[in-house]
């Protein structure tokens, strides 16, 4: 009778359950769900990562490739992120190019983790040679906050990543690769994202499910090291209130500290 219920009535089934200060799933409005942090979980890739926020699953693969730098940027290297949604994930996606909200995605988590590392460092040989970082994410379980789950497996797996050593002949043009010298990428940043549904123009769901986004009235997303705050992304929707914002500015900072001492955990474990 519940489940009828709930198929029937979704937000007043939710406005029963958070008139107890409780959500269907037995949390409270500000608590998250869990979280799981694996590294090195492609062993084809030069760095990865496989993160699960409640039943959302997300995995991180990165593939370091020589290539020439942009034109703009001749002592740099670049990073070419993109995230999947296929249909094994979700049956609100289906096979064909990259959804909308694949392709929003791509760009939340671009911007979020743009200042992780000095692309310097990713540099051969200024105007010839640079390193490009290929990083997908792809998702396998669909229920919420995917974008979360991608930038922390990115922020994971490029802690995994090691790069041979290069050598760049100027006269014959060509490199020399050592694959049995390699180096850490230096990151310098910790960037973590947590996401929030409003529900009924007034009540603030922390780590919401696909549900709760799909019945939510506005998202923020805040990215945040636990310290600096990133950025804070609201896409339109229902307006907050100072106090409201000021207490999702508050649990995404408790948030990243705790996801990124998990991260450290898991790669010195990985060690």
């Amino acid at each position: 009778m519940a489940a009828q219920y709930k198929t029937i009535h979704p937000v007043k089934y939710y406005r029963d359950f958070l008139a107890h200060e409780l959500r269907p799933d037995g949390r409270s409005p500000e608590k998250t769900r869990s979280v799981t942090v694996n590294v090195n979980s492609i062993c084809t890739a030069d760095g990865s990562a496989t993160v699960r926020i409640g039943n959302t699953t997300v995995v991180c693969g990165i593939k370091a490739e020589l290539g020439k730098p942009r034109a703009d940027e001749p002592e740099r290297g670049f990073m070419v992120p993109n995230v999947e949604l296929p249909p094994l994930c979700s049956r609100l996606f289906r096979p064909g190019p990259p959804s909308e909200e694949a392709q929003s995605m791509t760009c939340f988590v671009a911007k979020a983790t743009e200042e992780m590392i000095d692309l310097k460092q990713l540099c051969v040989s200024a105007d010839n040679l640079v390193w490009v970082l290929h990083i997908d994410m792809i998702c396998l379980d669909y229920d919420g906050c995917v974008q979360d789950a991608c930038v922390v497996a990115l922020s994971a797996a490029l802690r995994t990543v090691k790069l041979p050593s290069v050598e760049f002949d100027m006269e014959t043009k060509t490199p020399t690769v050592d694959l049995g010298n390699r180096r850490l990428i230096d990151v310098k940043s910790s960037p973590v994202s947590t996401s929030f549904a409003v529900f009924d123009d007034e009540i603030i769901l922390n780590d919401p499910t696909g549900e709760e986004e799909s019945l939510s009235s506005a998202k923020l997303s805040v990215v945040t090291d636990g310290t600096t705050i990133f950025s804070v992304h609201k896409p339109g929707g229902s307006t907050l209130s100072e106090s409201q914002l000021q207490d999702c500015l508050s649990l995404s900072r408790e948030r990243a500290n705790l996801i990124n001492k998990m991260i450290k955990v898991a790669i010195s474990s990985a060690h």
